[in-house]
């Protein structure tokens, strides 16, 4: 990657998802910073359908550019970045997930915010749209709600890492995403990065592109996941994280109705039926955290 502009290494985990990966491989292919300056790993976590194959394609298109690497042993997304990142390049590490979409300018934007400002951790905006024909009230649940960035890294100082940009000295500095959260590693990272003086900043300027969850029972999937991740934070981390008790009533009670029609109507407009199925969507999605989280507590932790 021999280049006057610093070498660059895009991360991509990937798990069950061809068109997904089609989408964000053809983005991160076609940008305006130079080739020989950027490398693309991209992560298969185990997919069992043609996911991989489809990697294969850029592979064989992009031979200089695209790797295919493989993390079979240990499933979640901290793993899979791990992976890259222990093969990366990079001075600079670029993280995206399969399904984002960028601008053809988003690396070169990127490297040029974090070199400018002499930053070492950088957010970028997420921007979530609906499919066409996706058009469903859970998708524009989770276009409403979508992904915080800013209050992320200026409340709880990190940033998702679907839309993080930092420098590999950082890893080198903190150690790699704790592969046995199956979420929250990027919050704990983040705060590891926090505690050791790293600076973290948000760059509304740089828009990443992630299609809403259309599904609800995917979107539900999602948040016991999530749950069951705040359960493992809880139990790997506990210095990080207020302990939890299942006899907590804010866990059961729905959102609180007037936030939540304040929140919903200074975003989009809906009709008296449509703003109380949103709500439901948000206490089923309270509901469902709060099931991940016991079952992590109570059964699947139940050995350690």
């Amino acid at each position: 990657m021999a280049s006057e502009r610093p070498p660059v290494s895009v991360i991509i985990p990937v798990y069950n998802d061809p068109r997904g990966i089609r989408m964000t491989l053809d983005a991160v292919t076609d940008q305006t910073y130079p080739s020989a300056a950027y490398e693309i790993l991209v992560v298969d976590n185990g997919s069992e359908d043609d996911t991989r194959e489809v990697v294969r394609e850029y592979c064989d298109r992009f031979p200089d550019l695209v790797t295919l690497l493989v993390e079979d042993e240990v499933q979640g997304p901290a793993a899979a970045r791990n992976e890259a990142i222990r093969n990366a390049n990079g001075d600079i590490l670029a993280f995206v997930d399969a399904d984002m979409t960028v601008e053809e300018s988003w690396l070169e934007d990127a490297v040029e915010s974090l070199e400018a400002n002499d930053w070492d951790y950088m957010g970028c905006d997420v921007d979530i749209y609906v499919e066409d024909g996706k058009d469903t009230l859970t998708a524009r649940y989770n276009q409403i709600f979508g992904f915080p960035i800013r209050r992320y890294i200026e409340e709880q100082q990190f940033s998702g890492t679907g839309c993080l940009v930092t420098r590999k000295e950082v890893f080198d500095e903190v150690g790699l995403f704790d592969e046995r959260l199956f979420s929250g590693e990027d919050e704990e990272f983040g705060n590891r990065v926090y505690d050791a003086g790293f600076d973290q900043h948000f760059q509304p300027d740089i828009t990443m592109y992630h299609p809403a969850r259309s599904s609800l029972s995917s979107f539900l999937k999602k948040h016991f996941r999530l749950g069951r991740g705040k359960a493992q934070m809880q139990r790997y981390h506990p210095e990080r994280v207020e302990k939890p008790s299942v006899l907590n009533p804010r866990h059961y009670l729905p959102p609180h109705p007037g936030r939540f029609y304040r929140r919903v109507t200074d975003a989009v407009s809906v009709t008296k039926l449509q703003l109380l199925l949103l709500f439901l969507i948000a206490y089923a999605k309270r509901l469902t955290t709060t099931a991940g989280w016991a079952y992590e507590h109570f059964f699947d932790g139940a050995d350690d």
